[in-house]
């Protein structure tokens, strides 16, 4: 299982101050030579962190971006542009603090199928954040997604064990009706140091998104440890490789 970091919040960080930094861009290639897979960037209709010249730069200095976008016709013009590794369509509300909830994909499917087969036109691979629902997922099919993300913030906001136990669950079922689909998975949000690792037993989940756990710890023991450390948990869900 692989670990894409989230770098929205170094933006944030930057633009308080309304400088250069610190650099998103930095940051992103800290959280790569430590050993994350990919970087992603939300690119929001508000642009209220990361900017257009943030992933320009990015895409320019590397492919492996994650590009997290709202279907919408501006920023799907932009990732036509810089054609990222992938593109993660995503809900997305002005008056949202972040991401709340999944994609309804099912009142929309011949939609995202345009969208989809255009961006994968420029060979991106394309993703839809849902909830680990059925109906959802097999929508995501019919879209022609190419991966789904699995939104996990239910199961990270749940304080007793019984309900955490419970979303796991859907969530373990939901990667396993994907994959049986054809579809990648990868998974997301509210995901820290004491909840990760029980999703990283999952089998069959690609790659993990993880951005403001990291970037909060990194405050205190920097971003190159911060990302170490949560590879690490991830690679300890892991059986050990059997050399023969």
């Amino acid at each position: 299982m692989k670990l894409g970091v989230n770098i929205d919040h170094v933006a944030t960080l930057r633009n308080a101050r309304g400088g250069s930094f610190p650099s998103p861009v930095h940051a992103a290639f800290v959280a790569l030579e430590a050993g994350a897979s990919n970087i992603t960037c939300h690119l929001r209709e508000d642009r209220r962190h990361i900017k257009d010249e943030d992933v320009r730069l990015i895409s320019r200095l590397t492919k492996r971006l994650n590009l997290e976008m709202a279907a919408n016709k501006n920023i799907i013009d932009i990732a036509m542009e810089i054609s990222p590794r992938s593109a993660t369509i995503v809900p997305e509300r002005r008056q949202e603090l972040t991401t709340e909830g999944g994609l309804n994909v099912l009142e929309g499917i011949e939609r995202y199928k345009k969208i989809n087969k255009r961006l994968r036109s420029k060979k991106i691979t394309v993703s839809a954040f849902i909830e680990p629902e059925e109906r959802q997922i097999k929508a995501a099919k019919d879209a022609q997604f190419d991966f789904i993300e699995i939104h996990t913030g239910r199961y990270a906001g749940t304080i007793d064990q019984k309900g955490m136990e419970t979303e796991l669950l859907k969530i373990k079922a939901s990667a396993r009706y994907a994959l049986d689909l054809g579809l990648g998975v990868n998974a997301g949000h509210g995901l820290n140091y004491e909840n990760t690792y029980d999703i990283a037993l999952i089998d069959g989940i690609y790659e993990l998104n993880i951005g403001y756990s990291i970037l909060s710890h990194s405050i205190f023991v920097g971003l190159h440890k911060a990302v170490k450390e949560m590879i690490e948990i991830i690679e300890s869900a892991e059986p050990p490789v059997i050399k023969r």
